[in-house]
């Protein structure tokens, strides 16, 4: 960065740099609505009432809350085929996928059909995706099987386990519509897309692992979920395992695996990969029974279903609303025999690639879903477990993207480390402690990047009078006698004390370096708060005793460009009448050609005081 070449033009009596306004005061409890309004309904979800009759109102408030009243009237029988076709496509996934999603929950197959029956019909009248194709997933089965697990022993006691996975989604759906109605959705963005990454990758892997007691063909399997406990399990039954299973698994696993390769090479075969787990399970199924390999080491499902049935015979998309719908359905499906479900990304793009057009693409799904229920549940006895689990770690498969982590390393090291913080505490911990310090870690790095806040010295492009970062534009000019930083976040509690000895440290460096090439003596610290959208009583007294502490080194502080709520705030707080308005400029520019004004006008302060910190005053 050079200086020599740096010229201004001079300031005319005529020219007069724009002052900052003061925006009018406004009533407190207008303010406070505004802010409420901005905070808790950023879409306006009320927009669509305004103006209208009392009827019309109450007519958009039940499609608001039940969409299926807005599109139903309008379906048509060429909405009817494209739904229809998406429906069964995904019914085929939904079926084995159920199937095989609860025994990674410890509950009996039928909850799984279950799960895929009631909650899509709830989801087809509340839900605002069409898209969107309702069931179980994987994560959350394993959450299920882990948390519960440590309580209950799903083998000895089936019936409590049973209510227990019953009352656990009942209050997740309590908690998700509380949130969609409270308007709180946006605390689910707490979890940064690199802690998601992390996650569900650590997730998927113990999903992966402990599939290998089916694949193996073993009895006994520890019900811990980190990697130690598993493979030690493992590879402790070495003489247990069965070859015939081993090979069966991988078999059916390559399968799985080609199908969905093949589809997502040719999109418009998606319904392969889609169709492939029934497929499995078919053949499977046909493959036990025509051979008896349970009696070979394959084991089956060995589920009586008819006792399964007596056991339950007494029995635009608005982030909010969705909260609200899914919620709704896992409260109502908990109260008939279903467990926590969701809307699965895989089952989701599969609807999407088949041509879905409505919500009806559930309905369709649920009625192919109580078919089976209804009739085909019993050749489900000679499905081979090795099947399941090969299903299981063909979609689990998917959720471990190496090339997003590979991306986080070249664009952000510091999310990589966020992402395989998040990895590692799954995998070497256990799912609970894997999701704690997921958000712990989501957590720290919303504090560090609040509670340290970007600073930059400014230079100027030279020929123009734009300033920018001197790091990031090496070629520009600084202005003799004047230091200018920039603030790049609001100024609160959390970061202004760092800020205070920042600016600090910026000016001795700056007078250092300025007394090392013998330039001219710092006069003006100029404060860019372009980037402050918001400052708070710690940030105003900050800069009460930075403009303290310039004012017995002899300096002048400057701002420029201070927002409406930062202007504000500063007025106030009595700040303005304190620095002087003449002080106070619309742009850098402007602020830079008064003291470069100045500079030439004006004899410089030869009873500047010895530098001093900041953080001593």
């Amino acid at each position: 960065m050079g200086s020599v070449d740096f010229v201004y033009p001079s300031m005319n009596d005529h020219q007069c740099a724009h002052r900052v306004a003061i925006p009018p005061p406004q009533p407190f409890f207008k303010s406070f609505k505004n802010s409420l309004k901005e905070t808790f309904f950023p879409d306006d979800p009320l927009r669509q009432f305004k103006n209208k009759t009392p009827t019309r109102k109450f007519i958009l408030g039940l499609q608001y809350f039940l969409p299926i009243l807005e599109w139903a009237p309008r379906y048509s029988l060429q909405f009817l085929k494209a739904d229809l076709i998406a429906g069964i496509t995904i019914a085929s996934l939904a079926i084995p996928q159920g199937i095989s999603y609860a025994k990674l929950a410890n509950l009996p197959p039928i909850i799984g059909l279950y799960s895929s029956f009631i909650p899509p019909l709830i989801y087809a009248m509340m839900g605002s995706s069409r898209d969107l194709a309702v069931g179980t997933i994987a994560v959350s089965s394993l959450l299920i099987a882990s948390m519960l697990g440590e309580e209950v022993n799903a083998t000895e006691n089936p019936s409590l386990y049973l209510h227990l996975a019953f009352t656990a989604t009942f209050f997740a759906g309590l908690l998700q519509a509380s949130l969609g109605l409270l308007r709180l959705g946006f605390i689910v963005d707490f979890l940064s897309h690199a802690t998601i990454v992390g996650y569900m990758a650590g997730a998927a892997t113990i999903v992966c692992l402990q599939q290998l007691k089916g694949i193996l063909g073993l009895d006994h399997f520890t019900n811990s979920t980190s990697i130690i406990s598993v493979m030690r399990s493992v590879f402790t039954q070495t003489h247990e395992w069965r070859w015939e299973s081993g090979v069966l698994g991988v078999v059916f696993l390559f399968f799985l695996l080609i199908t969905k390769y093949f589809s997502k090479r040719r999109p418009k075969f998606f319904w392969i990969s889609a169709m492939a787990p029934l497929a499995s399970v078919i053949f499977g199924s046909l493959l036990v029974y025509l051979t008896h390999a349970e009696k070979h080491g394959v084991q089956v499902e060995g589920v009586a279903v008819g006792r399964s049935f007596a056991m339950f015979k007494h029995y635009h998309i608005d982030g909010n609303k969705e909260m609200v719908a899914i919620g709704t359905m896992n409260i109502v499906g908990s109260c008939f025999s279903c467990y926590l479900t969701t809307g699965p990304f895989s089952r989701s793009a599969v609807n999407f690639n088949a041509g879905c057009k409505t919500a009806m693409s559930n309905v369709i799904m649920a009625i192919a879903v109580m078919f089976t229920l209804l009739f085909l549940t019993p050749l489900f006895h000679y499905t081979p477990l090795v099947v399941l689990s090969a299903i299981i770690m063909a979609a689990m498969l998917g959720l471990i993207d190496y090339e997003a982590a590979i991306h986080l390393w070249k664009v952000d090291k510091f999310d990589f480390v966020v992402c395989m913080g998040a990895y590692i505490g799954v995998v070497f911990a256990s799912v609970e402690v894997g999701l704690v310090i997921a958000v712990a870690i989501s957590l720290l790095r919303l504090l560090l990047f609040v509670a340290r806040p970007r600073t930059f010295v400014l230079g100027n492009i030279p020929n123009s009078t734009i300033y920018r970062n001197v790091d990031q534009y090496p070629n520009t000019n600084n202005v003799p006698g004047v230091l200018i930083l920039e603030i790049d976040a609001p100024i609160y509690f959390a970061n202004s004390s760092y800020l205070r000895e920042r600016i600090s440290r910026w000016i001795d460096e700056e007078e250092d370096k300025l007394k090392s090439t013998g330039e001219t003596g710092l006069q003006y610290v100029i404060l860019d708060m372009s980037a402050v959208g918001n400052i708070d009583t710690s940030g105003t007294s900050m800069l009460e005793e930075v403009k303290k502490t310039t004012d017995r080194r002899g300096l002048k502080l400057v701002l420029a460009n201070p927002g409406a709520e930062v202007m504000k705030k500063l007025n106030k707080s009595k700040f303005l009448e304190n620095i002087g308005e003449d002080w106070i400029y619309l742009t850098v520019g402007e602020a830079v050609e008064a003291c470069n004004h100045k500079l030439h006008t004006c004899k410089p302060d030869s009873t500047k005081e010895e530098t001093q910190p900041l953080n001593n005053v």
